[in-house]
This record gives C-alpha cells, structure tokens and sequence, in this order.
C-alpha cells in the first residue's frame, strides 16, 4: 500500500461503509457489523499511515495526478497521522458501545450511516491539504452531528441541536469568507502554498487574517467566549455521541488552529491574544463546572477548560510548548471519550445522571468507580497519570519563556478541576444511594461495559507509554515550528 492509496482511504473508506450501511438499513444487525469492519479499517488504515509516516517522512497524494497547488492535496504529518489514529480508536469504542447499549440510540436507521459519514468528516479535516476542502469537510461534521444530536427527537435535543446548527453555519460562513479573504490576498488555497504567498501579504492584513481565522476556529474548539453552545448541546445528546462530540469535535477545532495559527499565519499569529484566551478559558469552564449538578453538564464545561490548557502550549509557540500541546491534545482525547462513556454507564445503571440522584455506586459497582478514578484523576493531572506530565510540560514550557501569568492560571485551573472530580466522586460514588429501590443488572449492557473499559485502559496505555508518546509529539512539534519555504510540510506538498 502506497500514500496514494492510504490517505484517500482514510475519507474514502466511512463514505463507502456509509453507503452500504444505508443499503443494509433494513437490519439492525447488518448496519452493525458494517460499522465495525468499517471503523476496523480505517484504524488499520491510519496505523499503516503513521507508521509510514514515522518512517519514510510526511506522505503526501495528490488526487488525480494533479500537482500542488492545482489540485486536491492530501497530507500527512506526524500531528495528522496521530490524529488519525486515535480518533479511529475512539470511534471504534464508541460504535461498540452504541451497539451493546439497548437505550435506542441506533434504533434509528440512519444512525450508522451519519455515524461513519462523521467519521469521514473528522478524517478529512486531518488529512485536508487546502482550506476549501477543509471546510467542506466541517460542513459533512456538522450535517452529521446535527443528525445525531436530534435524532431521538425530544424536545431538549431539538433545542439544543437548533442552537448547535445556528452557531455551526455562522462559523461555516465566517470560514468561507476567510477563505475568500485569503485567496484574493494570495491567489491560491492550498495551504503550503498560502504559506509561502503569505509574507507577500500587507502586514496589517496578515494579522488581521490570523485573529480571524483564530475566531473562527475557536467557534469548533470552545474557546472563550464562543463556546456559550457547547455545555448545553453536550448533554442533551445520548451518551455515545456525547463522547464523540467531546472526545473528537472540539479536538477537530484545536487542530485546525493548530494548523492554521502555525503554517498560515506564523510570525502573524495572535500569541499574546491566545494565551489570554486560553487562560480566561481554563478559569471561566472550571466555573462553569463547579456550579452544574448534572455529571454530563459537568464534564462539558471541563472539556472547555481543557481546551485552554491546550491552547496555552500554541500560545507559547516553542517546540516544548507545542509538543506539550500536542500531547495534552492526544491525551484528553482519550480521557474525555472514557469520562463520558462512563457517565453514560451511570445513566444506565440509574437512570439518572445528576449528583443529587446518585450517590453509593462505588459499592455497587466498583469496577465503575475505578474507572471514573483512572480517567478523572488523569484529566486533573494527577501523577503518574498521563494528564500529569501533559500538565507539567506546559507548565515547564510556560515558565522558560517567564511567564508567569499564564501558568499561574494554570495552576489555578488544575486546583478548581481536581475540586470538580471530587465533587462527581462525591455526589455520585460515595456516600448513600438515595433510590436504593432501583436495582438495574449490570450484566445487561456486557458490551458497553466493555467498551467503557477499553477507554479506561487507553487512559492507562498512555500512561504506561508517555515516554514515546511525548516523542511523537515533540516530532510533530518540530516540524510545526518551522515555518516558510523551511517547513517540513510546506517541502513535502511542493518540493
């Protein structure tokens, strides 16, 4: 298998599964196992890419013969390729846990088609060699979130799915006329070549072009303080999808800042406007979290938190910043797909996910209570877990570069989560069961379960592998740092 075929494939492979499984609606079973093999390639799939990638360099495909910056470009670097493989992994327990779920949240037979036409937007933002494309594959994202946000149909949902759509398009608007902006300053959209067209480009009109695109972005992301839609959509969303929409969406809004604020607008980048935004981010969601009684609604506002913590390393623009990022990003990942699965658990076995409702499952159900204490404790950054050395390498980042401000707040931020996960612990595995007459058998969900558990051990895999981890983020950190004709990717799309 060559990169010609491996980065297609990557889109190509959830597209075409996405039209069998609609051929096959009508069983339930058939969608199913067409999900699985599916979701099973694409991960064999991107783990052949990252492994060629971490061998042979950046693969680039150009679609049809057609050289950059003519034609559709496809590109993998080591930030896209690890990417690629953690989200196929975290898709593929996500899927295993919806199909051993019987709340009804594939009932629908659409429901494995969007899922994998999801999975096939998330892909393409990853791999997408030019800004069009990129936004086209935001648009297959948010169809397809907002499908499976409503798709129960209760009125929450809809609200909430309403409110979701609305903010999406706007972004989606804003992102076009961005992308009209950039080609009338640089005549082209593929992004190696804007990044060499760019510092021909008025300065005013480049810094202004970053803020942007930093706005943006910061819409997919969470960042302060456009993510007012986020803690409401989240929770309204069955728990799986929950998981997708936290673990992967706002990770897909990182990235691309990452991207952009990197290979577009370097020596324009907005950096001290970003880490005044990452750090009022990591306080104002810490907040939020501490005043929310539901589990989900929670969470949901500690996942915009996090994104500070991950936007803060960028904001440094150092090798050690980025790659601490880099990390942090690849780890919550994980993190934030197990706490949800998890709280979608409790949601099964008492049917109810607000604290005060809650409370004794440690007793009951033990493994469940270890779960939550693996994944939180690494999502506060407690040692040795991963979330630690993640936490540890911005704040070492931040305090070579002096300062000081921004890795108070985050010392600050980290203090307020490990409170919000002693709070969950609190309200919803110690203390009393307040309904002890409800009794739901635990063995009825066996493949959820499972899949729960997978996550967790992910958590536990990134702990135990933190040491290659960190050079595969340092790698793609430094290949991120240089800039221009200098730049690995920019090389490898037009050499």
């Amino acid at each position: 298998m060559t990169a010609d075929v491996a980065l297609p494939a990557a889109v190509i492979l959830p597209v075409i599964g996405a039209g069998v499984s609609l051929v096959a609606a009508p069983s339930r079973a058939a969608q199913r196992v067409i999900t699985a093999v599916t979701l099973a390639l694409v991960l064999a799939n991107a783990i052949w890419l990252f492994a060629e990638v971490r061998g042979s360099g950046i693969q680039v495909s150009n679609m049809g013969g057609w050289p950059a910056p003519v034609g559709i470009t496809l590109v993998a670097d080591t930030l896209a390729a690890a990417m690629l493989v953690v989200s196929a992994a975290m898709l593929m327990i996500v899927a295993l846990y919806t199909v051993g779920s019987d709340s009804g949240d594939d009932a629908s037979a659409a429901f494995h088609p969007v899922f994998l036409l999801l999975a096939a937007g998330i892909s393409a933002s990853f791999v997408t060699g030019d800004l069009f494309n990129l936004y086209v594959a935001f648009e297959v994202m948010l169809i397809s979130s907002y499908v499976l946000l409503t798709m129960q149909g209760t009125k929450s949902q809809v609200h909430a799915g309403m409110t979701y759509v609305v903010i999406s398009l706007i972004a989606s608007v804003l992102l076009v006329i961005g992308i009209g902006w950039v080609y009338a300053a640089t005549g082209t959209v593929n992004m190696a070549d804007v990044s060499l067209a760019m510092p021909g480009v008025e300065p005013a009109l480049r810094s202004g072009l970053g803020v942007f695109f930093l706005l943006v972005f910061g819409i997919k992301a969470g960042l302060f303080p456009l993510f007012f839609w986020l803690p409401d959509a989240y929770p309204t969303a069955p728990a799986p999808i929950t998981a997708v929409f936290a673990g992967l969406l706002t990770k897909v809004g990182v990235y691309t800042i990452i991207r952009s604020q990197t290979l577009l607008f370097p020596h324009e980048g907005a950096w001290p406007l970003l880490l005044v935004l990452a750090g009022i981010t990591m306080i104002i969601g810490a907040l939020g979290a501490i005043a929310q009684d539901d589990m989900r609604r929670i969470l949901s506002f500690q996942s915009v938190s996090h994104v500070g913590f991950m936007l803060m390393g960028l904001g440094l623009f150092t090798v050690f910043g980025l790659a601490a990022t880099i990390f942090y990003v690849i780890n919550h990942i994980v993190v934030n797909t197990a706490l949800f699965l998890l709280a979608g658990r409790v949601e099964q076995l008492t049917g109810s996910a607000t604290l005060r409702d809650t409370g004794g499952l440690m007793h009951r159900y033990p493994w469940l209570a270890s779960g939550y204490g693996i994944a939180a404790l690494s999502l506060a950054g407690i040692p040795p877990l991963a979330g630690f050395a993640a936490k540890l390498g911005l704040i070492q980042a931040a305090a070579v570069e002096h300062s000081w401000l921004i890795m108070a707040t985050a010392l600050i931020a980290s203090l307020l989560a490990i409170y919000v996960i002693t709070k969950i612990w609190a309200g919803v595995f110690w203390g009393v069961d307040p309904h002890p007459e409800r009794d739901r058998d635990a063995g009825r969900w066996p493949l959820t379960a499972a899949a729960t558990a997978v996550a967790v051990a992910g958590c536990l895999a990134i702990t135990v592998a933190a040491g290659p981890v960190y050079r595969v983020a340092k790698d793609a950190a430094g290949e991120l740092i240089h800039t221009g004709p200098e730049s690995p990717y920019v090389e490898a799309v037009m050499p």
